[in-house]
C-alpha cells in the first residue's frame, strides 16, 4: 500500500517550486530594471496576484478533470518528484483500475499543479522578504508576513485534499484559502499604490459590505456543488428536472464533514441531496446576481471617476457568470465554461475586495 505522506523528493521538489519562482522573479528584473525598488515590489505583487489567480484556475481544472488523486500520496507522486519517475507505479494502479483517479495524464496535471502552488509560495515568500528587508524604509511588514502565513496554512489544506481522498469539506476550505490569499495580494496592492478612495453613503457602503458576504457565500456553495460532483444533478434551466421544487434532502446533502460520495453514516448519498446542493446554489445565484447588479448600476450612476470602472467590471463579470452558469446546466458540465465559471468567481470576490478597500463611508452631518 502506497503511504500517503512521502518526504522523499522534499529536496527536489523544493528547486523545482524555485524554479518557478525563479521565472517571474528574473522576468521582473528584466522589465522593471530602471524602476525603484518600491516600483518593482508593487509591479512583483501584481504579478504573484495574477499567478495566484491562474493557480485558482488550475486548481478547478484539475478537480473537474477529477486529476485531485492522480498523485495519490502527498508531497510527490509516488515517492518521486515527478510523474516520470513513477511511470511503473502509475502504470500498475491504472492496471489495476482501468477507469480510477490515476493516470499519467491525471499525474501530470496534478503534479504540474504542486509546481505551481509551490511556486506561487517562493513568490510570496520573495515579497515577505522585500518587506523585511525594507522595513527601516517604513515597509508594512504584517500584511506580507501573513499572507506568507497564509500560503503554508493553505498548502497544508492542499495535502489533506490529497490524502483524505477529496474529502469534501476539505476541498471547499481549501478554495476559501485560495480566496483569502487572493485577497491578501489585493490588499497589499491597494496599500502599495495608494488607491484613491472612493466615497460611498452610509446605504451604499454597508450595501457594498452585505453584498461581498453573499458573494463568498455563494462561491463556497459552488465549491460545494463542485466538490459533490452536484452540477448535472438539474440540468434543465430555469426548472430542475421538470419542477419548480424538486424531491430534496437537505440533511445530507449539507451534512457537511462526511466522505466523498457517502453521508454521515457511510451509506451512499443519494440523488435527493445531491438535488439541494445544486438547487440551493441556484436559488442562491439569483439573489446575488440581482444584488451584485443593483450594486453595478449604483456605482455606475456615480460622478465620474473610479466607481464607474468597478461598476463595468462588476457588470462584465456577473455577464461571465450568467453564461458560463447555464453553459454548465444545459450543456452537461462543459470543461472551459466551468473552469471560467470558478474564474469569474474569483475575478468577483477580488474587484469586491478592491472595491471595499478603496471604499470610504461618507460622514453625515
Amino acid at each position: 500500500m502506497n503511504a500517503l505522506y512521502n518526504f522523499a523528493p522534499t529536496l527536489h521538489l523544493l528547486i523545482v517550486g524555485a524554479l518557478v519562482a525563479s521565472v517571474p522573479l528574473g522576468w521582473m528584473w528584466l522589465r522593471q530594471s530602471s524602476a525603484s525598488s518600491s516600483q518593482r515590489v508593487v509591479w512583483f505583487t501584481q504579478l504573484t496576484l495574477f499567478i495566484t489567480f491562474d493557480l485558482v484556475l488550475f486548481g478547478a481544472f484539475t478537480r473537474l478533470t477529477d486529476s485531485g488523486l492522480g498523485c495519490p500520496d502527498w508531497p510527490g507522486c509516488y515517492g518521486f518528484a515527478s510523474p516520470i519517475g513513477a511511470i511503473q507505479a502509475i502504470d500498475a494502479a491504472q492496471t489495476a483500475m482501468p477507469t480510477g483517479p490515476v493516470s499519467h495524464q491525471k499525474a501530470w496535471i496534478e503534479m504540474v499543479h504542486r509546481y505551481m502552488a509551490m511556486g506561487v509560495g517562493g513568490c510570496i515568500l520573495t515579497l515577505a522578504w522585500f518587506a523585511w528587508s525594507q522595513r527601516s524604509q517604513g515597509s508594512n511588514i504584517k500584511l506580507p508576513m501573513l499572507t506568507l502565513l497564509w500560503v503554508c496554512v493553505q498548502g497544508a489544506f492542499g495535502a489533506l485534499t490529497v490524502t483524505m481522498k477529496l474529502f469534501p469539506a476539505i476541498v471547499t476550505l481549501h478554495l476559501l484559502g485560495g480566496l483569502v490569499l487572493l485577497g491578501l495580494l489585493t490588499i497589499q496592492i491597494y496599500q502599495q499604490r495608494l488607491a484613491a478612495s472612493v466615497h460611498l453613503s452610509a446605504g451604499l457602503y454597508w450595501t457594498a459590505w452585505v453584498c461581498s458576504g453573499l458573494l463568498l457565500f455563494q462561491i463556497l456553495s459552488g465549491g460545494w456543488v463542485s466538490t459533490n460532483y452536484a452540477v448535472l444533478a438539474c440540468n434543465t434551466f430555469p426548472q430542475c428536472q421538470n419542477s419548480w421544487w424538486p424531491l430534496m434532502d437537505f440533511s445530507n446533502g449539507f451534512t457537511i464533514w462526511r466522505p466523498l460520495g457517502l453521508n454521515a453514516v457511510g451509506e451512499a448519498l443519494n440523488f435527493e441531496a445531491l438535488t439541494a446542493i445544486h438547487y440551493v446554489h441556484r436559488l442562491s445565484a439569483y439573489v446575488i446576481f440581482i444584488a451584485l447588479g443593483a450594486l453595478a448600476w449604483r456605482l455606475q450612476s456615480l460622478s465620474p471617476g473610479h466607481t464607474k470602472h468597478i461598476a463595468k467590471v462588476l457588470g462584465a463579470l456577473l455577464l461571465l457568470q450568467l453564461l458560463t452558469g447555464l453553459s454548465n446546466v444545459v450543456l452537461d458540465w462543459p470543461l472551459i465554461a466551468a473552469v471560467l465559471h470558478t474564474g469569474g468567481a474569483a475575478a468577483l470576490f477580488i474587484t469586491m475586495v478592491w472595491l471595499l478597500c478603496v471604499a470610504r463611508k461618507l460622514k453625515t452631518v
